[in-house]
């Protein structure tokens, strides 16, 4: 689902409505800072989300790098992270990287003339044709941060290739006009914490137990006495019974059949992120159940995933809204306090928002967006673990 992709995109200006040297580019939903007169409306440009790690080149391009300190200016040990930023009370998510219009750019197929975005690359006139919604990172070595894993949410893994599942939400900024205004949705708190996959494959002697980046790799957890510590474990022995049976064996028992089958959740509290929810100890909450193999499955209706949870006594994220899609009710509810712990102890850090009948859609597949709160990006000391 979600990708990292630095593409071109035609962007809109807004004025900013505090500032008079700077100005807004809108690149679907988000909006980026620029100097006022930079851009105007219709051009071309690269968009660089949040999270992304700049080389040196494009750092010095952005006048983002300081020759004095051979630092960057922007977040992380380096300067070279880009992060959300709130200026003169509006949020900037992203940077513009500016593309150059040339009116002389040599046709080699039909050996003509023709006018083009460019992207500069060297001296001597040098640069690449830029296309619309085609994806630069590579070209331009930009990455995405991968932060370093606490030892709590490490241990030793076996090979589950083919056994896990991979899992990503896009953002509603970026694909605004996915959902349909009026269409029946649920809108789920999305809890800071890390997420968690505890599920049954018939090729597996354990349940397979992982990580979303582990998962991404297709490894697993291993139950051995080196993990006996192990966060996600931990959350799979907390779902026993009274008969020492956790939730993974009791939904095989009760289904009966030989079929894939995974709990996805998010584990959160006290040591987990920088939102504690109060120091709460940490706790596993369910938001999705897949059936089938993976990339061949499904994931459940929202109604039936609850149903499941309830009988095997599973807590789900905190409804906060079931009915009728909008815009509004969706931006209303994205701030505010987390509902889970009981104490509004911590910002909420945004919500999802999915049909509440599965839905496929033909460019970002699955139906399912997150939107994000403000006040989660602009936080201080943020960790972003997963």
């Amino acid at each position: 689902m979600a990708s990292f992709d630095v593409k071109a995109y035609k962007i809109k200006i807004e004025p900013h409505p505090n500032a008079d040297a700077i100005e807004l580019a809108v690149i679907g939903g988000y909006r980026s800072i620029v100097q006022k007169g930079q851009y105007k409306d219709g051009d071309l440009v690269l968009y660089i989300p949040e999270a992304a790690v700049l080389p040196e080149w494009v750092l010095e391009k952005l006048n983002f790098w300081d020759d004095e300190n051979e630092i960057g200016k922007l977040n992380g040990p380096k300067g070279n992270r880009v992060k959300a930023i709130r200026l003169r009370g509006v949020m900037s998510q992203g940077i513009v990287f500016p593309l150059e219009f040339r009116t002389d750019v040599h046709d080699t197929i039909n050996n003509t003339k023709a006018d083009e975005w460019v992207l500069p690359m060297g001296g001597s006139g040098a640069g690449f044709l830029v296309k619309e919604n085609e994806d630069y990172a590579k070209l331009m070595k930009i990455t995405k941060y991968e932060p370093p894993i606490p030892i709590h949410m490490s241990g030793e893994v076996f090979n589950a290739f083919g056994m896990t599942v991979k899992f990503d939400v896009e953002n509603y900024k970026k694909w605004p006009d996915t959902l349909v205004e009026g269409e029946e949705v649920v809108m789920t708190e999305k809890l800071h914490g890390t997420w968690c996959c505890m599920g049954y494959h018939p090729d597996s002697t354990v349940p397979i137990v992982t990580s979303k980046g582990l998962s991404d790799k297709g490894v697993a957890f291993k139950f051995n006495e080196a993990n006996a510590n192990n966060l996600y474990l931990n959350a799979l022995r907390a779902t026993n019974d009274e008969n020492g049976d956790n939730a993974v064996t009791r939904l095989f028992q009760w289904r009966n059949e030989l079929i894939p089958f995974y709990i996805l959740g998010e584990i959160f509290g006290a040591g987990i992120q920088d939102l504690k929810y109060g120091g709460s100890p940490p706790a596993f909450r369910v938001f999705d159940i897949y059936v089938g193999q993976p990339s061949e499955g499904k994931y459940m209706d929202y109604d039936d995933m609850v149903d499941i949870c309830q009988y095997l006594n599973l807590p789900t994220v905190p409804l906060l809204y079931k009915g009728p899609y909008s815009v509004k009710k969706m931006l209303e509810l994205t701030d505010g306090r987390e509902t889970v712990s009981g104490k509004e102890a911590c910002i909420r850090e945004g919500l999802v928002v999915k049909p509440t009948k599965e839905r496929r859609d033909d460019y970002i597949g699955r139906v399912m967006l997150k939107n994000v709160s403000d006040k989660y990006l602009s936080r201080k000391n943020a960790t972003e673990f997963n």
